[in-house]
């Protein structure tokens, strides 16, 4: 008897710890307001944050982090947010264990990464073995929607929609008959050469030359010597920033007086500091946003953050990532991560992009207009 009533004491005080612990629990999820708290859940961000290109990638940066204050300060939020940021710079191999990173925490629901086309590629199988929803900011390569991974979609244009309008503008407009073209040896470098050389030969003009060079070199002097003496109307450039300057500044040197042309890639402020006063004449192609009030809006929040960052033009592209995902999470749900894919592909947002549908492979179809930019005096305006 003795061990039967100890064994019931013992019994009935652990039911009532129980319960006291289960109303404690209750309590916790609930607000002042007898609410039940939301719950909160992570969104990941992997872009350049250090090296040569991270004005693009803070710039996003910061573009996402101003989508998710919004969501949380909304009074109708089904759930909260954090955001959990990563940098890749501009590295496939940072750029894969920043994605392993996100992959492996069970609380992030989704992610949006990435400017350089090699990064993107090198961690969209980590992303696509977990099926984790990932939508691209930034990289252009045509072969990351040409995959039609299910859990991918992409809100930037591809380097094929960049380099026809601006192709044509240099024929045209530009009256350049002959362009030498000098590209990276990367994917990203290898497309730009062979779409703006196409759409080049089909609008009329004569592509001279056609070199190429390892990513991280510092010397083009003799592909520049070679180049000078085709005499050509002006340079194409397929790369990114960096390498962009130095050679911008040996075109300078060598006498070189002809515009260099090329896509979004180099439209950064670093390009002038690398380039110094050999950047004037430097000539970009940008995707513009049409202005409507999302765009206005998004602008008008991001100077009252004051952010340390200028935005990059790529702020409006993670800002409308970020947008999409959140609004995907709350049609399908957080725990079904094919849901949300399928959301995301079927989504018509709209955003300060403008209408953004993606067709059967999840790139974006939004029409692309670019505005030519140029360097002068030290400063990138607008090319009348």
């Amino acid at each position: 008897m003795h061990g039967s009533s100890t064994f019931s004491a013992f019994s009935r005080a652990r039911r009532r710890h129980l319960a006291a612990g289960l109303a404690l629990a209750g309590a916790g999820l609930l607000l002042s307001g007898g609410v039940l708290a939301q719950p909160t859940v992570k969104l990941g961000f992997i872009g350049p944050l250090s090296g040569g290109n991270a004005q693009q990638g803070l710039g996003a940066k910061n573009g996402f982090l101003l989508a998710i204050d919004q969501w949380n300060a909304a009074p109708d939020a089904p759930f909260k947010v954090q955001g959990v940021v990563l940098d890749d710079a501009s590295d496939p191999q940072t750029g894969v264990s920043a994605a392993l990173k996100l992959v492996n925490d069970r609380s992030v629901v989704g992610a949006t990464g990435h400017w350089n086309s090699p990064v993107a590629l090198a961690t969209l199988p980590v992303f696509h073995r977990s099926q984790m929803p990932f939508i691209v900011w930034g990289a252009i390569s045509p072969k990351i929607t040409e995959q039609n991974l299910p859990n991918t979609t992409r809100v930037t244009p591809t380097l094929v929609n960049e380099n026809k309008p601006l192709a044509q503008w240099a024929a045209g407009e530009l009256g350049a008959k002959k362009i030498a073209i000098v590209s990276d040896t990367s994917d990203y470098g290898r497309a730009n050469e062979t779409w703006f050389g196409t759409f080049f030969k089909e609008a009329g003009g004569q592509v001279v030359a056609s070199e190429s060079f390892p990513v991280g070199t510092t010397d083009f002097r003799a592909i520049l010597t070679k180049v000078r003496g085709l005499q050509p109307d002006a340079v194409y450039f397929g790369g990114v920033i960096t390498e962009a300057g130095i050679l911008r500044r040996q075109m300078a040197d060598l006498g070189m007086k002809q515009p260099m042309l090329s896509i979004s890639g180099i439209f950064d402020p670093q390009l002038i500091k690398i380039a110094g006063a050999a950047a004037d004449g430097v000539m970009v192609g940008v995707p513009v946003a049409q202005n409507n009030p999302k765009l206005e809006a998004m602008n008008k929040a991001y100077a009252e953050k004051g952010y340390a960052e200028a935005q990059s033009p790529y702020t409006k592209y993670a800002y409308d990532a970020t947008g999409l995902l959140l609004d995907a999470l709350k049609t399908a749900g957080l725990k079904d991560k094919a849901a949300v894919a399928k959301a995301i592909r079927a989504a018509r947002y709209d955003g300060a992009l403008g209408t953004t549908t993606f067709d059967e492979n999840g790139q974006t179809q939004i029409p692309v207009d670019i505005q030519i930019h140029t360097v002068k005096n030290g400063e990138w305006v607008k090319h009348e």
